[in-house]
């Protein structure tokens, strides 16, 4: 990782981009559909990027919920850029989006081989396995954020 740089990507304009991400790292050889998530061009969800100079490295979505938490999906970093940081830095900024937007509480649905990556980083596993169609076992993980002002993004 030499100079990472995050921030939310510009919608419409780099949502092949985002998607693409996704194919490949998080669904490989499944229907191009799995990448595509309702909600994805919602004004209330953000999709924040990892760019090592021009080149998106990493991604991951923010998705607003009804219950006042903010939910984490779509994490994905390139395979050559995987256990760089990059990962951790793209969490470590959503948990600061959502400190900033008063959400007291982030969460994600973690594929099994990601609970350690996320335990790592002070994420707490909820509840039981549970399987993804196509993707595989799964565990909803959690953090609570820090609570702050609310700030107008």
């Amino acid at each position: 990782m030499s100079d990472l740089t995050l921030r939310h990507l510009r919608l419409p304009d780099e949502q092949e981009a985002l998607r693409d991400l996704r194919r490949r790292i998080l669904y490989a050889g499944l229907p191009e559909g799995k990448a595509l998530y309702a909600g994805d061009e919602l004004p209330t969800t953000l999709h924040v990027g990892a760019f090592d100079g021009e080149r998106l490295v990493g991604i991951a979505s923010l998705f607003a919920r009804e219950d006042g938490t903010l939910q984490l999906r779509g994490m994905a970093v390139d395979a050559d850029q995987q256990g760089k940081g990059v990962g951790a830095a793209i969490v470590r900024y959503a948990e600061q989006v959502s400190a900033e937007r008063g959400y007291p509480e982030l969460w994600c649905n973690a594929r099994l081989k990601a609970v350690g990556f996320y335990s790592r980083l002070g994420w707490q596993v909820e509840g039981h396995q549970f399987e993804v169609l196509d993707v595989g076992p799964h565990f909803v993980m959690r953090k609570q954020t820090p609570r702050t002002d609310p700030v107008q993004m």
